[in-house]
């Protein structure tokens, strides 16, 4: 099934654990068709279930988490410090929770409606970290637990019918304080995008 963009990405491409599904979503498009915006996936970071003490996961299901427990290519999307929506791909089989964060995206569609969302007039700082990504392609916890490969849905992912070769690299996760030994955040390597604070790590 095809957006205007490219080929939406099938379910079973997030079947697998998050730490293998992570890289392989750098340079896919994320879409709001609603709102006509799209960025290219540029960072991400993935976080496992009940044996990763960075994740939501780690304690069992709660009703916050609950989206992160769902079936796999579904949108977990989380509130933090008290004002910030981030936005997560589900993995794995359901009832298995993983997921990957989705840190920064390069925006490619509707500029000026991102910055309008943004309130800035700056194209770097639009989508250069998960929380203002979200606000940018307006994701809220009215989207948490939707389908992100149904072509009726708003938000979907897709290929990048005009990707071309990159570098990727990867290190440590970001913003933790458990499990900060695991590689587990991947990007587009010299990528204008990704997070401040990725920059600085």
């Amino acid at each position: 099934m095809k957006s205007s963009l490219g080929q939406i990405i099938p379910q079973d491409f997030y079947y697998d654990p998050p730490w293998v599904v992570a890289p392989k979503l750098l340079g896919k498009i994320l879409v709001n068709k609603k709102l006509g915006v799209s960025g290219k996936i540029v960072e991400v970071e993935a976080y496992g279930g009940v044996d990763d003490p960075a994740s939501h996961a780690y304690k069992g299901k709660t009703f916050r988490n609950a989206s992160m427990f769902g079936p796999p290519g579904h949108l977990y999307v989380y509130f933090t410090y008290g004002m910030h929506w981030c936005s997560n791909v589900v993995c794995l089989e359901q009832g298995i929770p993983g997921a990957v964060l989705i840190r920064a995206l390069a925006p490619l569609e509707g500029l000026e409606i991102m910055r309008q969302r943004r309130n800035i007039a700056i194209g770097k700082n639009l989508c250069n970290g998960p929380a203002k990504l979200s606000q940018a392609m307006g994701i809220t916890k009215d989207l948490d637990g939707n389908s992100l490969f149904n072509s009726n849905q708003d938000l979907v992912i897709v290929q990048n019918e005009n990707l071309s070769f990159f570098e990727i690299s990867q290190g440590r996760r970001i913003g933790i304080s458990k499990a900060k030994e695991l590689e587990w955040r991947w990007w587009i390597t010299e990528e204008p995008n990704i997070s401040k604070t990725a920059v600085k790590n």
